[in-house]
């Protein structure tokens, strides 16, 4: 048995959307475990001085509408009168013992690789601001509302040594937890890693999220020297953000089918390498 939880405040205006949004982020981390999700209750602040409850029931019925997608019950919860509006679930899942899945376990050698493109921050900072397109608002939307669901099938594979999902510390933050986690370091290819659409553009029109330089702040002692372009992408906090999956060799052929299969195009983005502690623990390059 697995055992999550995330909440947060809205990051978009649409109520039903902002319950979806929070629902799938929420469940991610039994996906990332390798596991399936049973049931969930709701974590749920309202200010009820401020918006009308009937607004709120919308949230919850977005993030039931993604608990029924995932196959699972949300099974009730509890709710607060709240100075801000908050929604989440607290998660639970199974997985058999020998198919959990850590991001403390990659080995040398493993490709790795990731299931959605990066940068969500930036575009909800956009959004924000006001200063972006339908058309990217509804990119955004639909990359943070896909289930990460691959997950409990990529389970089975052995060989598949970790994974993680990228979330709030960015690529660049994730990628150094499995690395100290697995006594390992890592060597990203940025030309191969997966970017939403017209991101440049808004980095130039400043809408890089405050959480990006908070990040490298955080952790930037273990990546490689780039440019503030490359820093924000790679800093970049994701919601609802992919999976981070690495793959020995042996299980290349199988994932590869897997995830053809599951309608993914993806290509690898680095390398697990041996650890030197003469250079930095990510690697990034541009060239």
């Amino acid at each position: 048995v697995i055992s999550t939880t995330d909440f947060f405040m809205p990051i978009v205006d649409d109520p039903f959307t902002f319950g979806r949004i929070a629902a799938t982020n929420a469940i991610s981390d039994i996906y990332a475990m390798g596991g399936t999700p049973l049931m969930a209750i709701a974590i749920f602040g309202w200010p009820l001085d401020k918006l009308p409850p009937e607004v709120g029931q919308q949230v919850i019925e977005g993030g039931r509408s993604v608990c029924q997608e995932a196959g699972m019950m949300l099974a009730g919860g509890h709710s607060i009168d709240s100075p801000e509006p908050i929604f989440g679930l607290a998660v639970t899942g199974r997985v058999k013992i020998e198919h959990l899945k850590e991001n403390s376990k990659a080995q040398v050698g493993d490709q790795i690789y990731l299931t959605k493109p990066l940068g969500i921050g930036i575009l909800t900072t956009a959004q924000k601001q006001k200063k972006i397109t339908n058309e990217d608002e509804t990119r955004a939307i639909d990359t943070m509302c896909q289930l990460n669901d691959i997950g409990c099938k990529l389970a089975t594979i052995d060989g598949i040594n970790a994974i993680t999902d990228v979330t709030g510390f960015g690529l660049g933050g994730h990628l150094s937890e499995v690395c100290l986690g697995s006594n390992v370091a890592a060597v990203i290819d940025y030309n191969k890693v997966p970017i939403l659409p017209n991101i440049k553009d808004y980095l130039a029109n400043g809408c890089s999220p405050g959480g990006a330089q908070r990040n490298f702040d955080s952790y930037g002692h273990n990546l490689s020297p780039m440019s503030s372009e490359v820093q924000s992408i790679i800093c970049d906090p994701q919601t609802s953000g992919g999976l981070l999956i690495m793959v020995s060799d042996s299980a290349q052929a199988a994932f590869n089918e897997m995830m053809t299969e599951a309608g993914f195009d993806l290509e690898k983005i680095g390398e697990i390498i041996k650890l030197d502690n003469d250079k930095p623990l990510v690697q990034i390059n541009v060239e």
